[in-house]
């Protein structure tokens, strides 16, 4: 029987019963019994009223629930936008235009051993605190705008440029971006093996202003760059000007021949060539110094030399990835004619450097040149801890012994660096990470003498943490 008619008929009982209760006749003896009959009448009709309150409220939800929902008004772009560890993406209905804002910051922690107390190196440090806007503005045109925050400069634009595909094989890209030579250069800032890039990195350019041709080629197996640049000296930035008449041309063919074979243990194998060209003078065309891993300068040119005539580089270089191993070695001469004053003879100066490394994924997730993503994101609750890896380098950097003592002190500088390098990587997500790093660096004097500079008394014994929040 439904709810409605069981009311209906209570009530009916109800009303005949008081009205049987009011005729005349009814003995005094009754009157209690029909008076406390009379009052659970009334507690009756309250609990009936509150139940038929309940009944409306659900039929007017369920009739809620039932109606159909008006369609959403879309918005006037008719954009999506999406918040994950892949930061913030607008893209438009068909996903060829999008626009993506992302981060990576980086706090260090650096403590030097075995130097006596009388250098000041032992520091927290924001290393890189970088803004990442990038995207497509249609199907053939993308951008990248990239401003950092952190180091210990002025809030720099590192990159800012736009590419135009024509197709994958041939893409025009314009204004400040990363120099093709290096290849640990070119990798991703929150993807390197460790804190800190080799000490072969000292001797490439890193951002240029410029054009480049690139592309891929033969099904992908196959990647080139072409660049016309203003230039700059080893390990250096460009400004956002240069107003001189000579250019560097940059060049790099990088090769992934067994890319399509899915099951040969060699897929992950590739390797190439990259060189620039070119004439610089001036001060300017001089590198400001190369740097240890714990980031200390071992050698620096007298401040009165200036570049003047050719500089090239080339750079052979190779990395291999299969499953939770990864490695990546290359090699560096880099090249410069300088004089040690504006009116002083002029010499042809080769340094060299090169480096290998290595990692193993202990937690058996893949290693690639693009880092490594956890497949159990670090959670207490779940006890799962991300993944680990652990990593192995060597690296060495001579100068050319003709820089001394003519256009480098004897006194303050090494002629020779070589670095053991190992650490820990804990993934915690493909967002967090934390390394663990260890850095031993020898040096060789350009002389018998004891060096005037403290860091060069002893090797570099450099702890370096840091943390990593990347998306």
């Amino acid at each position: 029987m439904r709810p409605h008619s069981t009311r209906f008929l209570a009530r009916t009982v109800l009303a005949v019963f008081a009205a049987v209760t009011a005729l005349p006749g009814v003995r005094a003896d009754e009157a209690d019994d029909i008076r406390q009959l009379r009052q659970e009448i009334q507690l009756l009709e309250q609990k009936l009223s509150a139940l038929e309150q309940k009944d409306a409220e659900r039929d007017r939800l369920a009739t809620a629930a039932t109606a159909p929902t008006p369609a959403a008004t879309p918005t006037p772009t008719g954009a999506q936008v999406s918040i994950g560890s892949s930061g913030l993406r607008a893209a438009s209905p068909d996903g060829t235009q999008f626009i993506h804002l992302g981060a990576v910051v980086q706090f260090d922690s650096r403590v030097f051993f075995g130097d006596g107390g009388g250098v000041l190196n032992n520091t927290f440090i924001l290393r890189r605190a970088r803004l990442y806007f990038d995207g497509n503005l249609d199907p053939t045109t993308s951008f990248q705008f990239v401003p950092d925050f952190g180091g210990t400069a002025a809030p720099t634009i590192y990159d800012a440029n736009f590419t135009v595909a024509l197709d994958p094989e041939v893409q025009f890209k314009f204004g400040k971006f990363k120099s093709p030579i290096g290849l640990e250069q070119l990798q991703q800032d929150a993807y390197t093996a460790f804190a800190e890039r080799s000490l072969a990195t000292n001797l490439v350019p890193n951002r240029d202003l410029g054009v480049q041709l690139g592309g891929t080629l033969f099904g992908g197996t196959t990647s080139y760059q072409l660049a016309l640049l203003n230039g700059v000296p080893d390990a250096a930035n460009s400004t956002n000007q240069d107003f001189d008449n000579d250019k560097d041309v940059d060049g790099r063919v990088f090769v992934q021949p067994f890319a399509a074979q899915k099951d040969s243990p060699i897929q992950g194998l590739a390797a190439g060539v990259a060189a620039s060209a070119g004439r610089e003078k001036g001060a300017s065309a001089v590198t400001a110094g190369d740097k240890t891993d714990g980031q200390q300068t071992f050698f620096k040119y007298n401040a009165a030399v200036v570049g003047d005539g050719e500089v090239w580089r080339v750079s052979p270089q190779a990395d291999y990835y299969e499953g939770p191993f990864g490695a990546l070695a290359e090699y560096v001469v880099s090249t410069v004619n300088v004089r040690p004053t504006a009116a002083g003879a002029k010499a042809q100066l080769e340094n060299k450097a090169w480096d290998v490394q290595a990692g193993w994924v202990l937690t058996g997730e893949n290693s690639t040149f693009a880092g490594v993503t956890p497949q159990h994101p670090f959670n207490w609750q779940n006890g799962t801890w991300g993944a680990w890896q652990a990593v192995v380098r060597y690296a060495d950097l001579k100068i050319d012994p003709k820089a001394f003592p003519l256009f480098a002190s004897t006194t303050t500088n090494a002629q020779e660096a070589s670095s053991w390098d190992g650490g820990i990587n804990w993934f915690l997500s493909r967002t967090v990470r934390i390394d663990l790093d260890y850095f031993l660096t020898h040096f060789e004097l350009p002389t018998a003498a004891v060096s005037a500079t403290q860091i060069l008394r002893q090797d570099e014994k450099a702890l370096v943490t840091r943390v990593q929040l990347f998306f």
